[in-house]
C-alpha cells in the first residue's frame, strides 16, 4: 500500500492521515494509570494469591483477625509499587517533554522559521546545521556542499516497514524524466537511525518522511544525489533562501511508504518489548515460595482436619464454645479456610516490593561508583537494568569481542608487504623503512598503486580545518589509519567533490571520478570502488578485504604465496591484516556490468544476494599489490582483569570477526590463552561437514582426556566450520563447549555470537556478554547479562546492554564487588524475609493446639499489620550497606566468588537452617511466653504482646548478628526500630478504643515481662551464637580466614585448597538434547564442607591453591592443524 507525501504542502489532505512527530514513551497516562498498574501487579501469583486471602478475611465467619491486617499492607505493598512506577513513568515523561519541545528549523513558504519537534509533519522541510540531532526521518534534498544540492521530483519506492535495521531496499524515481527517468537506489548506507548527528556538513534540509507518534524513529535518509541535472544544456541548483522558494513548493515528492501512525519504523519495530531476564536468585525464591506453599496447604490440610475432629468429638460437649449442633452445609471448610488465612503469612508479602528496593539501590551503587569512572572520557558506569545486579556475581562464562572491547580500537598502521617486498619489519614502524621511502621518492609503480589503494579505497571524508590542515571522517578505525598513513608516504587524499577524489602525489594533482562503490558486506569481507581516471580515462577497479577474500581471486598467473606469508607473519604478531588488489577495466566491460549493477541495486527482492552476485562477476582476476598489518593495542588493565577474573573461576570465550592468528596472538597478550609449552590450541576447522565433525571428534577425544588445566586448553573454531557445527553437530559441539573453559572463535557473524550464548545458556551457564559495537548487540541482549562498552565505535552496544562501563578492566569491579555484595545482600534479604513470616506463623500453629485446634489467631490484627509492615522491615533494608569483607580483601582474593557462582549463600540447605531456625526461635517464644503469662495469670493480650516481644527482640539480635559491617545507619535501624517498637505500642495502648489499652503499660512495668524477654533472647539466640562460635573457630571457611585476618591485620599465611569433585562427563553429555537441554549446575564445588555437595566440576582436576597462583601441569603447546 502507497502513499504520497507532498513537499511543504500544508493544506494537503493527507497530513491528516499521518501522525504528528510527537514522542510518548509513557506506560500510562493519568486516565489509565490505576487499573493498568493494578492489572499488572495483579499479574503476579503471588499478588493475586494475597488479594484471595485478603477478600476471604472480609468474610467474618472464617477471618481469624481483622480484615485489616491484610489489606494494611496489601495496599502499603501495592501503593509503594505503584509509586515506583508513577515516579519511573514521570521522568519518562520528563524527557519525552524536552525532546518534544525542543525548537528545530523548518521551512514554510520559503521563510526558515522555529517550531517544536512534535509539530513536525510529514511533507515539512526540516533545516538542520551541524551537531543537530536529527528530528525525524529525512529524505535529503540539500546539503552545504554544493555538489550534493539538487530538488527534484520523484517518488521512493521501498518495501513494507520491518525490523531488520540492517537493510532499507528502496529506489528513487525522478520524473520528469530529465535523465530517462533514471532510478536512484537506496539503500540502509543512506539511513542514519535514532539519535544521529548532523556530521561533515554545515547544513542539511530535507523532508520529512516518517514521524513516530509512540517510539519515535529518527532516521534520516540521506540520499546524496550526485547527479548535475541537465535542463536546457544547463546544470540545476536549487538553493533555498536566494531564490524564490514558492516556485519550488509545486515540485512535489511522492513517497511510496506504509508507514502510518505508530509504531512502524525500524528502531521502534526491532526494539519490541524487551523479555524480562529472570536472575538465579529469583528463580531460586520462585521455587522457595513453591515449596512453602505446598508447605502451607499440607499444614492446612492436617490442622483442618483436626480442627473438625476436635470440634465433632471435645468442642461440641463443652457449654461455652457455643457450637450449634446442625451447621451450614459448608461448615467442614471453615476451619480449614480459617487455618489458610492464619497460615497465609508463611509467604512474606512484602518481599516483592523490598527486592525490587534494594536491587534499585544495587544499580545506583554502581551509577554512583567513582572508581568505574573512565577519566579518559569522562564516562561513568551506568546500570540500564535494575533487577539483576546479583547475577553479576554468579557469572560462569564471559564472552567478550575483541576489537575495541579488549583493545583500544586505535588503529596504527605498522608494516605493509609491497609486491613481495617487506617494509617495517626492521623497525616495526613502515612509515619510517628507507627502503619504503625510496621507492615512493622513485617512482616505483607498484608501490604508487598499493598508496593509491590505500588512499582512496573507502569510505573516508576529508574535512578541512580552519587551520588549513585535513582530517579525515572515517567510518572504521581501520579506514582511519590507512588513509593516514597514505597522507604520511605523500599519497593525499585532498578533497572529494562530489563524485570527483582529488589526491596529491608530491607536487602533482591527480583527479579520480568514482563510478560505483561495492560496499563490504560480513559476507563478501571486501569492499570496492570503480573509478575512472580523469587524465586518461582508464577505468579501474580498486579492492581491499580480508586474505580469504582477495588472494583467492587473483589473476591465474600471479604467484600468492608471499602474501599468504606476509599475512600469517603479521597475525602471528597480533597486528590486523588487509589485503589490497586492483585491476583494470575494459569500456566494454565495465558498461555491461554497470547495467546489471544498475539493475541489481534497483529491485525490492534479495537485493543483498542479487548485489553480491553482481560484484562477484567484476570482483576477479585481481593483481594482488600487498598486505598491511595495523595494530590494535590491548585497553590498559586488560591482562591483569583476565587473569583476576580466570581466578575467580570465570571462563572466557572471544568471538571476534579477525582472522585466527590475529586472535590468538591477543589471547595470548591478554592472559586469555597460557603460551607455550603449557597451553594446548585445538583447531576445529574444514570445509565440508565430514571434515569439520573429524575435527570436532579430534579435539573431543583430547579434551576429554587432558589433565592440563582449562586456562592451558583451548578450542579455536572459524566461522565457517563453526557453521556447520551448530547447524549438523549441535550435540558434539554442546559437549565440547561444557569440556572447555575457553574458546576463540574467528571470523563470526552477530548472528553466531548470539547462538553460541544461546548454546552456553542452554548448558545452564550463568552467561554474561561483553561488546562495543553494533555487531555485538545480539550477543549482549541474549546473554543473561549484558555489559557494553562506551567506545569508539559508538553506543549502540552500551545502550542495548544491561550495564555500560567505559573500559574493559571495570568489569573486574563490576563483579567481583557489585556483584558479589549484590547476591550476598539479596541471599540474606530473601531468606530474613521467610524467616520472620515462618516464626510468627509457627506461634500460631502452636497456639491453635491450645485453643481447640480453631484457627483462632494470637495476635491482634493491628500487631499482624505492623509486624509485616515496619517492625520487621525496616531492618533488614539497610542490609544494603553491609559488607562481609572489605573491598581490597575482594579485590585481592577473587577465589571467594567460588560461594557465590556456587550459590552457597541462597539454596535448599541454606533455606532449610532458616527455616529450622524459625522453628526453633517459634518453640522459645511460645513455651516461655505461655509458661510465663498464660493459665489464668494474664490476659490474652498480653500474651500476645509477650509472645510478639520476644519475636522483635530475636530479630534485632538475628539482623545483628548476620551484619558483618555496621554503620550508624544501621544501628539506628535495628535498635531504632526496637525503640520504636515500644515507642508506638505505648502510644497504642494509650487509646482506649484499641482494644490494647495499657497493656504496654502494665508489661513494662513488670521485671517478668524484662525477665521473659531475656530468657527468650537468650535461649533463642545461645545455640545460635554456639554454633557460629564453633564453626568460626574449627570449621572455618575461607571467608571467615579473611574476616579474622582483617580484624587482627596480619597476613594470610594458608587457607587450604580448593578440591572439586569430580564427575562423569559421559553421564553429563548422554542427557545432552537439542530440545531440551540439561538442567546441571555450575562449574565448582560449594567451599562450605558442612553442607550438601550441589556444584560440580569436570575430570578429577587439580587442587587449587586459594590465594596463590595455581599450579599448572606442563604440556607441550601444540595446535591441531590441518596437516595432523
Amino acid at each position: 500500500m502507497k502513499r504520497y507525501v507532498y513537499i511543504n504542502d500544508d493544506e494537503s489532505p493527507s497530513q491528516e492521515l499521518h501522525c504528528d512527530n510527537r514522542i510518548s514513551n509513557r506506560k500510562y497516562t493519568l486516565l489509565n494509570f490505576l487499573p493498568k498498574n493494578l492489572l499488572e501487579q495483579f499479574s503476579r501469583f503471588m499478588n493475586q494469591y494475597f488479594l484471595l486471602i485478603a477478600c476471604l478475611q472480609l468474610w467474618s465467619l472464617i477471618t481469624p483477625v481483622n480484615p485489616a491486617s491484610t489489606w494494611g499492607p496489601l495496599i502499603f505493598i501495592f501503593a509503594v509499587s505503584a509509586t515506583k512506577e508513577a515516579w519511573d513513568d514521570y521522568n519518562r515523561y520528563l524527557s519525552d517533554k524536552k525532546a518534544n519541545e525542543k525548537e528545530v528549523w523548518v521551512v514554510r513558504q520559503g521563510i526558515k522559521k522555529h517550531i517544536q519537534a512534535q509539530d513536525i509533519h510529514v511533507g515539512n522541510i526540516v533545516w538542520l546545521r551541524e551537531n543537530d540531532e536529527v528530528p525525524c526521518d529525512l529524505v535529503l534534498l540539500g546539503a552545504s556542499d554544493p555538489q550534493g544540492i539538487c530538488y527534484i521530483e520523484g517518488v521512493i519506492e521501498c518495501p513494507n516497514p520491518d525490523k531488520d535495521i540492517r537493510r532499507f531496499d528502496a529506489n528513487l524515481r525522478l520524473f520528469p524524466p530529465f535523465i530517462d527517468n533514471d532510478v536512484c537506489p537506496l539503500t540502509i548506507k543512506n539511513t542514519v537511525l535514532q539519535s544521529c548527528y548532523l556530521r561533515n556538513t554545515e547544513w542539511a534540509c530535507g523532508v520529512a518522511v516518517y514521524t513516530g507518534k509512540f517510539l519515535l524513529d529518527i532516521a534520516l535518509i540521506i540520499i546524496i544525489l550526485h547527479y548535475q541535472i541537465a535542463c536546457t544544456g544547463t546544470h540545476l541548483n536549487i538553493v533555498f533562501g536566494a531564490l524564490d522558494l514558492q516556485k519550488f513548493i509545486f515540485i512535489c515528492l511522492k513517497i511510496c511508504s506504509s508507514v502510518t501512525s505508530g509504531n512502524e519504523t525500524k528502531l521502534g519495530m526491532s526494539r519490541g518489548i524487551p523479555e524480562p531476564k529472570l536472575t538465579a536468585v529469583d528463580a531460586m525464591i520462585d521455587k522457595l515460595t513453591g515449596a512453602i506453599f505446598v508447605f502451607q496447604i499440607v499444614v492446612v490440610i492436617v490442622l483442618g482436619i483436626a480442627g473438625n475432629v476436635w470440634k465433632d468429638t471435645e468442642a461440641r460437649k463443652l457449654w461455652y464454645v457455643l457450637y450449634p449442633n446442625e451447621g451450614p452445609w459448608y461448615e467442614l471448610l471453615v476451619i480449614p479456610l480459617r487455618f489458610e488465612l492464619l497460615c497465609s503469612i508463611m509467604i512474606p508479602i512484602s518481599i516483592k516490593v523490598s527486592l525490587d528496593l534494594v536491587k534499585s539501590l544495587y544499580a545506583k551503587f554502581i551509577d554512583w561508583d567513582a572508581e568505574m569512572i573512565d577519566q579518559e572520557t569522562a564516562t561513568p558506569s551506568h546500570a540500564t537494568n535494575t533487577a539483576i545486579s546479583e547475577d553479576l556475581g554468579q557469572v560462569e562464562y564471559i564472552l567478550t569481542d575483541k576489537t575495541g572491547t579488549l583493545t583500544e580500537n586505535k588503529m596504527v598502521f605498522q608494516r605493509c608487504c609491497i609486491s613481495g617486498v617487506f617494509y617495517g619489519n626492521g623497525s616495526g614502524d613502515a612509515l619510517k623503512d628507507v627502503q619504503l621511502l625510496n621507492a615512493i621518492a622513485s617512482g616505483s609503480p607498484d608501490v604508487i598503486r598499493f598508496l593509491t589503494v590505500m588512499a582512496i579505497c573507502n569510505t573516508v571524508v576529508p574535512v578541512q580545518s580552519k587551520i588549513g590542515s585535513i582530517l579525515y571522517k572515517a567510518q572504521s578505525q581501520d579506514e582511519d589509519a590507512l588513509v593516514n598513513a597514505a597522507a604520511k608516504l605523500h599519497m593525499v587524499f585532498v578533497n572529494k567533490n562530489g563524485n570527483i577524489l582529488d589526491i596529491r602525489f608530491n607536487a602533482s594533482e591527480i583527479h579520480y571520478e568514482v563510478l560505483d562503490t561495492l560496499e563490504f558486506t560480513s559476507d563478501r569481507k571486501r569492499m570496492s570502488i570503480v573509478l575512472r581516471d580523469c587524465k586518461n580515462g582508464k577505468i579501474f577497479l580498486l579492492s581491499k578485504g580480508a586474505d580469504e577474500a582477495i588472494l583467492p581471486y587473483a589473476s591465474p598467473g600471479q604467484q600468492t604465496k608471499i602474501f599468504n606469508e606476509a599475512v600469517e607473519q603479521y597475525a602471528q604478531l597480533g597486528l590486523r591484516t588487509l589485503c589490497l588488489a586492483w585491476r583494470e577495466l575494459d569500456e566494454d566491460e565495465y558498461r555491461e556490468w554497470s547495467l546489471m549493477f544498475k539493475d541489481a541495486n534497483s529491485t525490492l527482492v534479495d537485493r543483498e544476494w542479487r548485489i553480491a552476485e553482481v560484484c562477484q562477476r567484476l570482483e576477479h582476476d585481481l593483481e594482488v599489490l600487498g598486505v598491511t598489518a595495523i595494530e590494535d593495542r590491548l585497553q590498559d588493565g586488560v591482562p591483569e582483569t583476565i587473569e583476576t577474573l580466570r581466578k575467580a573461576g570465570i571462563n572466557f570465550w572471544m568471538l571476534t570477526g579477525d582472522k585466527q592468528n590475529t586472535a590468538i596472538q591477543i589471547a595470548l597478550s591478554c592472559n586469555f590463552i597460557s603460551p607455550e609449552p603449557k597451553g594446548q590450541l585445538l583447531l576445529i576447522d574444514g570445509k565440508t561437514e565430514d571434515e569439520v565433525y573429524r575435527s570436532l571428534e579430534r579435539v573431543l577425544l583430547t579434551m576429554r582426556i587432558t589433565t592440563s588445566e582449562p586456562k592451558d586448553v583451548a578450542f579455536v573454531v572459524d566461522g565457517w566450520a563453526l557453521e556447520i557445527a551448530l547447524k549438523h553437530h549441535w550435540k558434539a559441539f554442546t559437549e565440547l563447549a561444557i569440556l572447555s573453559r575457553t574458546a576463540i572463535c574467528c571470523r563470526v557473524t552477530p548472528s553466531q555470537k548470539a547462538q553460541l550464548v544461546e548454546l552456553l545458556k542452554s548448558c545452564d551457564y550463568r552467561t554474561l556478554a561483553i561488546g562495543d559495537g553494533g555487531n555485538d548487540v545480539r550477543m549482549i541482549q541474549q546473554a543473561d547479562i549484558g555489559v557494553g562498552i562506551s567506545g569508539r565505535e559508538g553506543l549502540q552496544a552500551a545502550r542495548a546492554a544491561d550495564y555500560s562501563i567505559g573500559k574493559f578492566r571495570f568489569l573486574k569491579r563490576l563483579i567481583l564487588v557489585h556483584g558479589r555484595y549484590s547476591y550476598n545482600r539479596t541471599a540474606f534479604l530473601s531468606q530474613y524475609s521467610f524467616y520472620k513470616s515462618l516464626l510468627i506463623c509457627f506461634i500460631q500453629i502452636f497456639f491453635s493446639f491450645i485453643s481447640g485446634v480453631s484457627g483462632t489467631s494470637l495476635f491482634n490484627s493491628v500487631s499482624l499489620m505492623a509486624y509485616n509492615v515496619f517492625y520487621t522491615s525496616i531492618p533488614v533494608l539497610v542490609s544494603v550497606l553491609d559488607k562481609d569483607l572489605s573491598e581490597e580483601t575482594v579485590m585481592q582474593h577473587p577465589q571467594i566468588l567460588f560461594y557465590c557462582q556456587a550459590g552457597r549463600l541462597l539454596n535448599p540447605s541454606t533455606f532449610a537452617g532458616w527455616f529450622g531456625r524459625s522453628l526453633f526461635h517459634a518453640i522459645v517464644v511460645f513455651v516461655i511466653s505461655i509458661h510465663a503469662y498464660a493459665y489464668e495469670k494474664s490476659e490474652m493480650e498480653e500474651v500476645a504482646m509477650v509472645a510478639l516481644s520476644g519475636c522483635i527482640w530475636l530479630q534485632a539480635f538475628v539482623v545483628a548478628l548476620e551484619t558483618n559491617s555496621f554503620t550508624i545507619l544501621q544501628h539506628l535501624a535495628i535498635w531504632g526500630n526496637l525503640i520504636a517498637f515500644y515507642v508506638i505500642n505505648w502510644i497504642v495502648s494509650a487509646i482506649p478504643s484499641t482494644g490494647m489499652y495499657t497493656i504496654m503499660f502494665r508489661l513494662c512495668g513488670q521485671p517478668s515481662y524484662w525477665i521473659t524477654v531475656f530468657l527468650i533472647v537468650a535461649a533463642g539466640m545461645g545455640p545460635i551464637l554456639a554454633i557460629k562460635y564453633f564453626r568460626y573457630t574449627y570449621r572455618p571457611s575461607k571467608i571467615n580466614t579473611l574476616q579474622q585476618a582483617e580484624r587482627l591485620g596480619g597476613p594470610i599465611l594458608s587457607l587450604g585448597s580448593i578440591e572439586p569433585q569430580a564427575r562423569s562427563v559421559e553421564k553429563d553429555i548422554s542427557s545432552l538434547s537439542i530440545t531440551q537441554p540439561k538442567n546441571r549446575n555450575s562449574v565448582y564445588e560449594p567451599l562450605l564442607s558442612d553442607s550438601p555437595n550441589t556444584r560440580r566440576s569436570f575430570g578429577p582436576g587439580t587442587p587449587f591453591d586459594f590465594f596463590q597462583s595455581q599450579s599448572r601441569l606442563s604440556s607441550s603447546y601444540t595446535r591441531n592443524c590441518k596437516d595432523n
